[in-house]
């Protein structure tokens, strides 16, 4: 068994000097991007020849430094040759008593996990290998191993160990990546660190919606807080707007702080974070009617969606005294779905439909997090309507389908060990690790500047009952 070789990654410690040299070239850049904000003078006049400016409400909006993020480590992944070494030969020696030959292994170091990749001989059958997870996670004692057979795109099948010691993946490490600074994306988002230990950012305008899963304390506020935090660091409040729902009432109190610049919420509400379903109900229908408003604005200005509409209002094509108007992205993000549904169902199950299926062209978008993916709460309806899936680790292999249409999400560590499905692949990531202290200093940061006169206003919706 000693002619098998492990092979390390070396990609891996090459690209974390990349990052770091990117690192420093980056920072110079977003100064360079500050002095520019600061160069228009309030009260400077602008003809019609100059293109429209939306941030112009608060010239002098700072967006947050990375320095009030946590460093948790050096980014550096925590995994001895001799771990690697027993768990390479007792994967070998498994398969070996079942007479699964293999001619080549490879191990992938990420932050909680390692893939192993195996070739196996001519002649092996995949399932073969797929149906001796259980027998491979009790002679490698250990929780969480999954198999993928084979792997998308190569002519392997990969092993997922966990580490012994996983590593925190911080927010911060994320947010200082290349690919989240330097990336053409309506809405970048980071979630995590692949299981090559690369950073992954999103774009949630592509994705349109996002529905989350996971058990009690597996991680789910921690990814939302993760989502909500890329967004705040990369677009000003004039181009995006949330409208926050918080059955727990403790989630996202947090996010109040910044009320007057990134919130929406109902005219002739006090609190801009919605905690009472009434309200829940009047928002989503009055969101309704700011999606058909919107949809009405496009068919005016010809176009198909929120971007090309922004565009020819930038460029000055559309008249604002017809009615015309800049459109920020909203982002509507439900924490515990599960609650709302048992309390006001139909009501809440009609618009949130009506939502997904229309509004991604308007540039409203949804984060559904829920801890019960059973079928009764997530029905088919809102599983159409959100490709992307976020599932954090589940108890069953049932509910793991309900989220994802696929096992996987019970084999998970926990801890913002998560799967994330884009329709088509499953990618393991976990999740960036963003504390409360951080989100208290980036929201106090953004809240004691200077803001607009009140939250964004939603158009008003009246109960038909009253």
């Amino acid at each position: 068994d000693n002619s098998f070789k492990i092979e390390v990654d070396k990609s891996i410690e090459e690209k974390s000097n990349t990052e770091e040299e990117a690192d420093i070239e980056l920072t110079i850049e977003e100064t360079v991007i500050e002095e520019k904000s600061e160069k228009v003078k309030p009260g400077e006049h602008f003809g019609i020849d100059t293109s429209f400016d939306p941030t112009l409400d608060l010239p002098n909006y700072k967006m947050p430094s990375l320095d009030l993020l946590n460093k948790y480590d050096d980014g550096s992944i925590k995994v001895d040759k001799e771990e690697l070494e027993a768990n390479k030969n007792k994967i070998v020696e498994t398969l070996n008593h079942y007479s699964i030959s293999i001619t080549k292994i490879k191990a992938t170091i990420g932050p909680t996990i390692t893939l192993y990749e195996i070739v196996p001989a001519p002649g092996i059958r995949i399932s073969k290998i797929k149906n001796l997870e259980d027998d491979i996670a009790l002679s490698l004692s250990a929780m969480g191993i999954r198999i993928i057979a084979p792997i998308p795109g190569k002519g392997t099948v990969g092993i997922e160990v966990p580490n012994k010691n996983p590593s925190i993946v911080s927010m911060r490490s994320i947010l200082e990546s290349e690919r989240f600074q330097d990336n053409k994306f309506e809405l970048p988002f980071g979630l995590g660190k692949t299981v090559a230990n690369e950073s992954y950012v999103a774009d949630l305008a592509k994705m349109p919606h996002i529905l989350m899963a996971g058990a009690t304390g597996q991680g789910k506020s921690v990814g939302l807080n993760a989502i909500i935090a890329s967004l705040l660091y990369k677009k000003h409040p004039a181009e995006l707007k949330f409208i926050l729902v918080d059955t727990k009432k403790v989630e996202l109190t947090l996010y109040s702080k910044i009320e007057r610049h990134y919130l929406a919420k109902l005219p002739d509400s006090e609190e801009a974070i919605i905690t009472d379903t009434r309200k829940v109900v009047r928002t989503l229908n009055s969101l309704g009617i700011e999606m058909d408003n919107r949809y009405e604005l496009l068919k005016d200005a010809q176009v198909r969606n929120v971007k090309e509409y922004n565009t020819k209002f930038i460029a000055r094509k559309l008249n604002p005294t017809h009615g015309h108007r800049y459109l920020p992205y909203f982002v509507l993000v439900v924490d515990e779905f599960a609650d709302l549904i048992m309390t006001a169902g139909k009501e809440v199950e009609g618009p949130i439909t009506r939502l997904a299926q229309l509004a991604r062209a308007v540039g409203i978008h949804l984060i559904i997090a829920t801890q019960r993916p059973s079928v009764n709460i997530i029905t088919g309806t809102i599983k159409a309507n959100f490709p992307a899936r976020i599932a954090f680790r589940v108890i069953s292999k049932i509910d793991s389908r309900t989220i994802l249409d696929t096992g996987g999400a019970d084999q998970l560590v926990g801890r913002g060990d998560m799967l994330l499905s884009t329709g088509n692949d499953l990618i393991r990531l976990q999740c960036a690790f963003i504390d409360t202290p951080e989100v208290d200093h980036v929201t106090d940061f953004i809240g004691a500047q200077r803001a607009y006169p009140d939250a964004y206003h939603l158009p008003e919706y009246y109960d038909e009952e009253v």
